[in-house]
């Protein structure tokens, strides 16, 4: 349950929205949706809507949209007697979230091989050279670079079903990047990894590509993978 001393919660989000800046209702998802995607608000961890009002000042019409669409989103669910809490992502479905994400994107590099022009390469190649730059940063600038990345990348395969698809996947599953990307090691490998995929699209391999593309989704979700049977391990031991 969210307090406003509760350090698992909005942390210094926990404030009155500016109403200037953005829509209300915009502010607010962003704050839990940020607070999810980071683990201040933990899986499994109830969103009453009194305490979101009390915290962010804004009506429980407006907190009720919000985790309307956090739920859309597949990062929140409601849960008999329970209510709203913070979804959790078993081991089979993140694995197949991961694989269809892997198949997606595959396709979208092929694609990128085939449309993009020479300003969608150099595009592709200032991303990676940001992703570079937030290496062993926080997670939320990597994650932010690798943003950067997929929207050059969908830019120039020139498929928005692709692209609107597989940012729905990546959405349900932004929790679990940022636990890939906090493995010791794993942001030098996304390095490695991404670069491999940008280097075969400049020497016009598109398979090459997409196999380098897979192999990114596939490790990260080996990661990934790895940590959760971890922590469910030591929690079963606790």
């Amino acid at each position: 349950m969210i307090t406003p001393s509760d350090n698992n919660g909005l942390g210094p989000l926990s404030v009155h929205v500016k109403r200037v800046v953005a829509p209300v209702r915009e502010q607010v998802l962003d704050q839990l949706r940020d607070a999810i995607v980071h683990q201040r608000l933990e899986p499994g961890q109830r969103l009453v809507e009194r305490e979101l009002t009390e915290q962010t000042g804004v009506s429980r019409t407006t907190i009720r949209e919000v985790l309307r669409e956090l739920a859309a989103e597949g990062l929140v669910m409601t849960i008999p007697n329970k209510g709203t809490v913070v979804a959790s992502v078993p081991l089979a479905r993140a694995e197949e979230l991961y694989e269809v994400r892997a198949v997606l994107e595959s396709m979208a590099v092929r694609q990128f091989a085939a449309n993009a022009t020479d300003a969608d390469r150099a595009a592709l190649r200032r991303a990676l050279e940001g992703i570079e730059a937030k290496v062993g940063g926080p997670s939320s600038e990597a994650l932010a670079a690798k943003k950067a990345f997929y929207d050059a990348l969908f830019a120039g395969a020139r498929n928005q079903t692709i692209a609107e698809i597989v940012e729905g996947l990546q959405t349900r599953v932004s929790f679990l990047r940022a636990t890939s990307m906090a493995q010791p090691g794993r942001p030098a490998q996304t390095v490695e990894e991404v670069r491999a995929i940008v280097d075969a699209l400049d020497a016009g391999d598109a398979e090459r590509a997409a196999q380098a593309s897979a192999f990114h989704v596939r490790q990260a979700a080996r990661t990934v993978l790895d940590a959760l049977g971890a922590q469910a391990h030591e929690t079963e031991g606790s």
